[in-house]
Formats: structure tokens, sequence, C-alpha cells
């Protein structure tokens, strides 16, 4: 577990052949479920059962930067996820197509620079200024700068590795001094520093725009009531880290992987190349980019972002036999399931062929669930497969690369999975070839 915890993870997964279990870690015992129909109870099929408790494992550390709101349980997440849902339905998401679009081609011609010098970039740094940009428009209506944008997002990465002791001690009270706990407090201090007098100068103009912050001061609880400060800064940094980190994680792992296996890669550029050609990417070019699809598909199997979803039993239960007592942990991880051999051929490799329509018919729904599932199934999940799909087409349409450092990276586990080691690559000129039959 110290050594290589991702790995020792999925080992307890392998051993339990998607039996339920239950985990002897001292005086804090969780049940595991691996197997994708336990995975569906928990999450979907039996969810007001088991609730996203903000004192238990991982939401009480969590709970420390995000406090109530979307990212807590009952009545406030119910009303926070009402008032923000409709922002990220399909039909408004894909009406914000083209001016993300717009924003992901401005910051992706900023590369033309390292491009042109042959200096390496550090495609992670890269990709945080590219989706800033993007998600800062259409979300946020420029409200939040790119430059304040990257500072959030340095401490969300401070934050994201500052709460693995409390995630891995989960039972230690916050009363306890542990290690994380002052970067933490330091990296929240940034967040509110950039956001909450933003959050505060809205509140005035709200009724003129529809970004997300003018939407949680315009909405009112079931009461009548407006939102105060608190609730709108708690799902302003909620939304803020949702909107951005997913993107920025998992396209990070695209990279050294397309370059391990070429052949994956150069039926990506052929995909592309054919699609978008020498035009800008724009909406209509999304719905051909089918393999470019199975590619975040396969991305997101591998490195899901929420990789641990503990829940809380509220009442007794019974799953396949297995008793369940009132007040139990119940844990469900994507990293694990969606590594699992009982579930998946040669899971350790990377294969986008996993995701043809037929394959995925044929495997059971919550055998891939990297959004999570259930009515707390993540609210960005289309935002990202399109946002994500316009930054790999807008790059790769553009450049190659050559990775600095060959091989894929060990995973770092945080509240997101992270590589270990940095990702630099050196762009390359991109050369149209034909796609392959």
């Amino acid at each position: 577990m110290l050594r290589d915890p991702a790995r020792a993870l999925i080992d307890v997964g392998n051993r339990t052949g998607g039996a339920l279990v239950r985990l002897n870690l001292g005086s804090f015992r969780p049940y595991l479920a691996t197997h994708p129909r336990h995975v569906q109870h928990v999450l979907r099929d039996r969810a007001d059962n088991y609730e996203r408790a903000g004192d238990g494992l991982f939401w009480r550390p969590v709970k420390r930067l995000f406090g109530e709101g979307i990212l807590g349980e009952g009545q406030i997440w119910s009303a926070s996820r009402r008032m923000l849902q409709p922002m990220f339905t399909a039909k408004r998401v894909e009406a914000l197509i083209d001016g993300m679009a717009d924003a992901i081609r401005d910051a992706v011609d900023e590369l033309d620079e390292p491009f042109r010098a042959g200096r390496p970039v550090d495609i992670g740094t890269e990709q945080a200024r590219i989706v800033s940009q993007a998600i800062m428009r259409v979300l946020f209506a420029d409200k939040i700068s790119v430059p304040d944008a990257l500072r959030v997002i340095d401490a969300q990465d401070v934050i994201a590795s500052a709460v693995i002791p409390r995630i891995v001690v989960p039972f230690a009270p916050l009363s306890l001094p542990m290690p994380g706990d002052r970067p933490f407090r330091r990296a929240v201090r940034i967040v509110d520093e950039v956001l909450v007098p933003i959050v505060r100068e809205t509140r005035a103009v709200a009724d003129q725009g529809d970004d997300i912050i003018s939407t949680l001061w315009k909405a009112r609880t079931d009461d009548g009531r407006q939102l105060d400060e608190r609730q709108v800064r708690n799902d302003t940094v909620a939304m803020f880290a949702a909107t951005t980190e997913t993107t920025i994680n998992v396209l990070t792992w695209a990279w050294p992987h397309l370059e391990q296996q070429p052949d994956v890669a150069e039926r990506l550029y052929a995909e592309i190349d054919r699609v978008v050609g020498d035009e800008p990417v724009r909406r209509e070019h999304l719905a051909d980019l089918t393999y470019t699809r199975m590619v975040l598909d396969e991305l997101l199997r591998l490195y899901p972002i929420g990789w641990i979803i503990p829940r809380r039993a509220v009442a007794d239960d019974v799953i396949d036999g297995v008793p369940i007592e009132a007040g139990a942990t119940m844990v469900a991880s994507p990293l694990i399931t969606q590594r699992m051999r009982q579930f998946w051929d040669r899971p350790d490799e990377f294969d986008p062929e996993r995701f043809r329509p037929e394959r995925v018919r044929a495997r059971h729904r919550y055998a891939h669930f990297p959004f999570g599932g259930g009515p707390h199934q993540c609210l960005g999940m289309y935002l990202f497969y399109l946002e994500a799909q316009l930054i790999l087409a807008t790059m790769l349409s553009r450049y190659r690369f050559r990775l600095r450092r060959p091989g894929v990276p060990g995973l770092r586990l945080a509240a997101a999975l992270r590589p270990r080691e940095r990702v630099e690559l050196t762009l390359l000129a991109a050369e149209r070839r034909a796609e392959p039959a």
C-alpha cells in the first residue's frame, strides 16, 4: 500500500473475484463493492439508502473545501442540483460548443511559439491554460480571468494531494494534526482570495447574466429564499473544480499512451485528418469523431476522475445475501472495478476497441462508471466529452509530438488520479494521412 497504493487497491479487487467483502482496517471496516451489479445496487437502485455522508470517509476532508451544496447530501444537495442541472443539459451544452471551440482554438494558437522554437512544454500546464480559457469564457462569462483560474487550479492540485492522509486514515479526528493540513489550509485561502470577491461582485449584476455564479444568485430555495453567500461560494468552488479538473487530468494521460501505442495514434490522427482536415474544429465535426470518443472512454476506464465513491447505509440492507447494517460504510471504486480481470480482458492494456458500440452493449452498465451513477452522477459528463474532443481534435489537427521521457508514468493517488511525473513533450508538424481501412 505504501509503495504503490493504486496497484494494491486493484489487487484487492482482483482477489475478491467480484464478491462483496469487508476490509479490516483496524477500527475502520468498510464494505467494498466491486461487482457491477453491487455497484448499481448502491449507486442507483438503492441510492436512497446509501447517502454521501459529510462526516464520513472522503467527504469529511473534502467538505472542508466545498462545504454544503452540490457535493453534499439531503435538501441542500437536491436544491443545488436542481438549480445547476439546467446549465448542463445536452441542449444547453451544445449551444456552447461554438464558443468553446473558438476559445480552445485561441488557446492552442499560443502553442505555436514553443512549436517553432522546438521548446518542450509541460502538457499538464498547457492543458490547464487551454481548459481555463474555454471554461471561464463559456460557463463563467469571463468573470474569472485565466491567470486567476490557473491560481485556483494550482491550489486544487495542492488540495488533491493534501487530503490523502485523511482519506487513508478517515477515523482520525479533524482536531488531530496530520500531514497535509497546513498546505490544505493555505490552498483553500488562495481559492477564497480569488473566488469570493467575484461571487460578491456578481450578486449586484446577477440579473444580467446566465453564467454559473449569476445562476446561483438568481436561484431560490424550496421556501423561496435567495441563497446566502456561503452556499453560492461553495457551489462556485465545486463547479469550478468539476468543470476543469476532469478534462485537465484525463487528457494528460493521452499523450504517453498514444506514443506507446502508435497503431492507436495513427488511427486517431487519420480520423481527425479526415473529419477536420485544415478547417477549424466545429460543432458539426464532433459526431464523426467516433474513434476519438472511444479513446476518451478508454482513458476514463484507466483513470476515472472520481476513483473512490464512499457511501453510508441509512438503514439495514442485504446485498446478494450479505447483511449490511445501518451506519456501515460502503465503498465503490471505478479505479478497481474498471481494472479487474473478472470484467475486462487484458485490463491493464490501453485498447479503445473495448468501446465499440457492440462491445459496450454486451457489458454491464456499471462495469464502466467513471462519472459515478444514479442521482449523484456528475453533472458535467456530457460537457467533458465535447470539450475533450474539441481539445484533442484541435491539437492533433495541427501537431504531432514526441515525449521527453518515454513510457506511461506511474499513478499518484490524490483526490483525482495524477501522473507521478510531469508529462513533457515537444510539438512536431502534423502530417496528413489517409485513414486505415
